[in-house]
């Protein structure tokens, strides 16, 4: 993005939030609820680049008044180091401010707002595997726990230890997409288990999907596309949990996409949660056809990461936590395991912002 080009847009933006802003103030915005809501939301969006814009323009005009005092010439000894200091951080803070500015008017991801759906599944590794997905879960759960959001068990199948084959959770929470949204692909422990008598270091694999809530109106399901099939639910070891069919098994038929649901008693909520993970799978399919479609060449770029791909390692014995995307390494594997996962995000965050500002000036 060229420099007049960025300011252009920077000035605009400040308009419209000024513009907001004022229209905040009408009784008539404030009583229709609706407009109002949608008013908040987009003033919300925009306060963090207008902030910065404010803080950007303080720090140009610092420079130009350091500039100007010392081109006038007259200053004695220790005012004009403090001038030159001051012109020194200002210069400083122009650079920073502008690097911060260029990453704050990139796209925004339209999925960042939203609900998340995770699913976890174990993957190699057997019964080591389905105890480590219930780490993960654990894992998550704190994490939301720690932003106030709301959790929602949609699915679970566990094993007699434990862990789980698979689990399937809806985090509820403004902005729980955008932090969760990283966390899609394979996910690799290192440890002993407790079924290991001889203290061996056993490698698992877990897979994590990582999909933004689909909403009705953003896929419409054609219900004659459906199969939808009742069979009792089961629990570890296939111990049937009640006597009756509630448990749900949906099929897409076009796409053979196929989603259970067991954790409720009741077979209305089991279809329920069930058409709602269907929903969301089938919306994360479209939207990576649509990428792979339109930017083959930008797989790295948030949002169409591999899911087959190895993205981080859990070693317990050293306590290491490895992120192999970005290389970050980080000893503090326990608070990780206990959802504290803001400094890995962040730091992928950072990265994956830095990769699109760099396709975005190329």
């Amino acid at each position: 993005m060229g420099i007049t080009l960025m300011f252009d847009k920077l000035d605009a933006v400040e308009s419209r939030y000024e513009q907001i802003g004022m229209e905040l103030t009408r009784p008539e915005v404030v009583s229709n609820n609706e407009q109002f809501r949608l008013l908040m939301k987009e003033h919300s969006e925009l306060t963090p680049i207008v902030e910065k814009y404010r803080e950007y323009r303080a720090a140009k005009n610092s420079e130009e008044e350091a500039l100007g005092l010392l081109d006038g010439g007259g200053l004695d000894k220790d005012f004009k180091e403090l001038v030159e200091e001051e012109l020194k951080q200002a210069k400083e803070d122009i650079e920073r401010f502008s690097d911060e500015l260029k990453i704050l008017l990139l796209p925004k991801d339209p999925n960042d707002d939203k609900n998340v759906i995770i699913e976890i599944r174990g993957g190699a590794g057997g019964e080591e595997a389905a105890l480590f997905a219930g780490s993960l879960f654990r894992m998550y759960s704190m994490y939301a726990e720690s932003k106030r959001w709301h959790i929602e068990v949609l699915n679970a199948n566990e094993t007699e230890l434990g862990g789980f084959k698979e689990v399937s959770f809806m985090i509820e929470g403004s902005g729980a997409y955008s932090r969760f949204k990283y966390e899609s692909g394979v996910h690799r422990v290192q440890r002993v288990p407790d079924t290991e008598t001889q203290g061996r270091i056993h490698t698992s694999t877990v897979t994590v999907a990582v999909l933004p809530e689909a909403e009705d109106v953003e896929l419409e399901i054609n219900p004659n596309d459906l199969k939808i099939d009742t069979f009792r639910s089961s629990g570890a070891g296939g111990q049937h949990i009640n006597k009756t069919s509630s448990a749900i098994r949906v099929t897409h038929i076009p796409t053979g996409t196929v989603v259970e649901c067991q954790d409720e008693r009741s077979q209305f909520k089991n279809k329920d949660k069930a058409l709602k993970i269907l929903r969301s799978r089938l919306l994360d399919a479209a939207q990576r056809e649509h990428d792979e479609a339109i930017a083959s060449d930008r797989r790295s770029q948030v949002g169409t990461g591999d899911r087959s791909e190895r993205i981080r390692t859990y070693n317990f014995p050293q306590g290491r936590v490895t992120d192999h995307r970005i290389g970050l390494t980080l000893y503090k594997l326990d608070s990780v395991m206990n959802g504290d996962l803001d400094e890995i995000i962040d730091a992928l965050i950072t990265h994956y912002r830095t990769e699109a500002l760099k396709a975005e000036e190329s």
